[in-house]
């Protein structure tokens, strides 16, 4: 029997859905005058993905706070993001409330994000060749994870559209394997993230100097090889080269107990319990969009 697990970047799928509607002040407010327009979206965002992926296992994975163990690598690491807006700060411990509530797996780990909770599953659950791993998530950087029987759907807009890779996609597009994109990252940088990269090397650079070299140190070590323009910004920011490296790696060993949380990952739809959980919460627009999937 093959098992389809579901990792869904729950961060991800609630900010995308806040934006969308509070664009046009649409907050969905329960009684209590809470925001419901992020929790909403989650939930119905959730049931698509698992209607389209029909999935034996399920867990949503979270970030636990702003500092990582990146922060401790790098004082920028992600630090030039806005503050959320004040209507979207109480969702985020609502939507987690909720996702437990509809009887799904929250995984987060003090001091990772969620993408590396996400990387050490996939790489974890696909070694066996009766798993297939599906993500759901809006970050570029997963698709480093992207292997035989790991598939990265990238969230593109609605809750039904996706830009699907998989090993072959990734392959054709970028001409290299996929962990190689750590390398490519090193290189270019990553204004969301904060990290710098090295300055005046963008990405179609970085992934032909990846293409040629085959990783970071490699390049390093055929400098003399390189345009004098390349070699000097190299060596000008050698330092972020080998730091933004550190960084853009996904973790693949976060601390978890593998094989329970796979048990408790097994997915089972209760539609009743579904949609009173949804009542007593007041989100009656993810309750017709449930009752109609």
């Amino acid at each position: 029997m093959t098992h389809k697990l579901l990792l869904i970047d729950g961060m991800a799928l609630l900010f995308r859905h806040f934006y969308a509607t509070s664009v046009h002040k649409n907050f969905m407010r329960n009684t209590n005058g809470t925001p419901t327009n992020g929790t909403q979206g989650f939930v119905r965002h959730v049931y698509s993905a698992i209607r389209d992926v029909e999935p034996t296992h399920v867990a949503v994975c979270w970030d636990m706070g702003k500092a990582t163990f990146r922060n401790d690598m790098f004082d920028g690491y992600k630090q030039n993001r806005p503050a959320p807006p004040e209507e979207l700060i109480p969702q985020f411990d609502h939507v987690q409330h909720i996702s437990e509530s509809l009887g799904f797996l929250n995984i987060g780990v003090e001091n990772y994000e969620a993408d590396d909770v996400i990387g050490t599953l996939t790489h974890a659950y696909a070694e066996s060749p009766d798993h297939e791993v599906y993500v759901i998530t809006g970050d570029r950087d997963l698709l480093q994870c992207v292997s035989d029987n790991v598939f990265v759907w990238l969230i593109k807009k609605g809750f039904t559209e996706y830009s699907k890779y998989d090993r072959a996609r990734f392959e054709s597009e970028y001409q290299l394997e996929p962990p190689q994109l750590i390398d490519v990252k090193a290189f270019m940088g990553d204004t969301a993230d904060g990290y710098p990269g090295v300055k005046g090397i963008g990405e179609k650079t970085a992934i032909k100097l990846i293409q040629q070299y085959g990783s970071v140190e490699k390049v390093i070590a055929n400098m003399s090889q390189l345009t004098p323009g390349q070699q000097k910004k190299i060596v000008q920011d050698m330092h972020n080269l080998r730091l933004s490296k550190q960084l853009a790696a996904i973790e693949l060993n976060v601390p978890l107990s593998i094989d329970t949380l796979f048990e408790e990952m097994a997915h089972h739809v209760e539609l009743n319990h579904v949609l009173a959980v949804l009542d007593q919460h007041e989100l009656f627009v993810s309750k017709r969009f449930v009752q109609n999937l």
